[in-house]
């Protein structure tokens, strides 16, 4: 079984949500001089400096150059991989790649919404248009730039595949 990101729901309204993710550290790659995922695939297969391997985990997060209304704190593209919990800091295999970084992620608020299929430019802009116009109407302030959460291996068929746009808010319980 392939560990998935821990996060409570506090609030469901049809496929959107918002939720509290648990502190997570993350593998990350830039992809700004090509794909991360070969690069963060090797490092949890063991070509990092202590040379275990690190359990696939679940959902892959890219995040997306979108032009947003509210004020954007990151354009950068990245890839990430969570890294699973039984790692801290201290004990998480060291990147022997430069282009990975291990970054610790607080305790954080998430609206997200899910859909299925491939997550195709087309599809995940129009998901993404959605997930803004909803915080917009529930007046939810965001913080920072939506990414991309896709939670099924390659050959996973599209009717099958779970992908859901996601961005950190401000949110008052």
């Amino acid at each position: 079984m392939v560990e998935t990101a821990e996060y409570d729901v506090i609030r469901k309204d049809g496929s959107f949500e918002i939720r509290r993710y648990h502190e997570m550290l993350m593998a990350e790659v830039d992809q700004t001089r090509g794909s991360g995922f070969n690069t963060l695939f090797q490092y949890i297969s063991g070509k990092n400096k202590a040379k275990p391997k690190i359990a696939m985990t679940s959902p892959v997060m890219t995040s997306e150059k979108i032009a947003m209304t509210s004020p954007v704190m990151s354009t950068a593209s990245k890839m990430g991989f969570m890294v699973p919990s039984e790692y801290t800091m201290e004990t998480v295999p060291e990147p022997s790649n430069p282009r990975v970084t291990i970054v610790k992620i607080p305790e954080r608020f998430v609206a997200t919404v899910r859909f299925k299929g491939f997550a195709w430019k087309n599809e995940v802009k129009k998901q993404t248009k959605l997930l803004l116009d909803w915080l917009h109407k529930e007046n939810i302030e965001t913080k920072g730039s939506v990414f991309l959460m896709q939670y099924n291996p390659p050959f996973v068929p599209g009717f099958l595949r779970r992908n859901e746009m996601g961005i950190e808010i401000i949110y008052n319980e």
